[in-house]
């Protein structure tokens, strides 16, 4: 994984608006909730490409400017009937309130908890 100072958390406006940034050859878009907690997604929906930099934040969601597909921001999956998901990255901001991303090697914690369909129905054995 690499960490990547990407911006200033007072750069993310305080109401849930975004800025999109590039980090290591990845498209990001940063988000910061109403809460001050910023997180830090694909750029890209998994439905038709729609930047996700541009569409409205509700809540700890991010509406696709393109079709309104709802994407969650902390998991990154798309919101049902839809389905799909972006990657998600850790984001976090430091005492002067720099934001930091990693990037690299790290599967979706969506990707990470699927079962194989292969393995559906199988039991673990000790």
């Amino acid at each position: 994984m690499s960490r990547h100072r990407v911006g200033r958390a007072g750069q993310i406006d305080a109401l849930g608006s975004r800025i999109a940034v590039v980090g290591g050859g990845e498209e990001i878009a940063l988000f910061k909730l109403t809460d001050g907690e910023v997180l830090a997604v694909e750029n890209r929906c998994p439905h038709k490409g729609g930047k996700l930099s541009e569409g409205m934040v509700c809540g700890s969601a991010v509406h696709c400017p393109l079709h309104d597909w709802k994407i969650d921001l902390r998991t990154g999956q798309a919101q049902a009937p839809d389905e799909g998901s972006v990657r998600t990255y850790a984001a976090d901001v430091d005492a002067e309130g720099s934001v930091w991303i990693e990037t690299g090697e790290r599967p979706d914690a969506a990707a990470a908890a699927a079962v194989p369909p292969a393995c559906a129905g199988l039991e673990e054995r000790s």
